[in-house]
C-alpha cells in the first residue's frame, strides 16, 4: 500500500494562486499515474488532473487546462499541482490518488489509494 498526504490548501481570492503538494510513502513507484480530484460540497468528486510518473505524461480536466499544472518530483515521491488564476468555482476539498496500474485514467473507481483531502477556498 501507499500512505498520500495533502498539503497547501488554504484561502485566496479569485486570480490568486496555491500549490498543493501529495507526499506518497509506503511502496516504490514504478508504473503508477497520480491523480488529483476535487469535490465540491453537494457534487460528486471529479477529475482534475493526472501525472504518469515514468514519462510524466499529464492530463487534465477542460474546466483547469492552461491554469493548472500538475508535476512530480521524483527524488521526494512527491506530486505538485499549481493553480493559477482560480475562481470561485475552484472551491472544493482537493484529493491526491495513486492508480497502481498506471493506466491514467480520469475515473475515481480507477484508483487504488487515496489521501485525506485538502481544503481549497476561493473567494470572490
Amino acid at each position: 500500500q501507499v500512505q498520500l498526504v495533502e498539503s497547501g490548501g488554504g484561502l485566496v481570492q479569485a486570480g490568486g494562486s496555491l500549490r498543493l503538494s501529495c507526499a506518497a510513502s509506503g511502496r516504490t513507484f514504478s508504473s503508477v499515474t497520480m491523480g488529483w480530484f476535487r469535490q465540491a460540497p453537494g457534487k460528486e468528486r471529479e477529475f482534475v488532473a493526472a501525472i504518469r510518473w515514468i514519462s510524466a505524461g499529464t492530463y487534465y480536466a477542460d474546466s483547469v487546462k492552461g491554469r493548472f499544472t500538475i508535476s512530480r518530483d521524483g527524488a521526494k515521491n512527491t506530486v505538485y499541482l499549481q493553480m493559477n488564476s482560480l475562481k470561485p468555482e475552484d472551491t472544493a476539498v482537493y484529493y491526491c490518488a495513486a492508480d497502481f496500474l498506471g493506466g491514467g485514467s480520469r475515473t475515481t473507481s480507477a484508483y487504488h489509494s487515496w489521501g485525506q483531502g485538502a481544503q481549497v477556498t476561493v473567494s470572490s
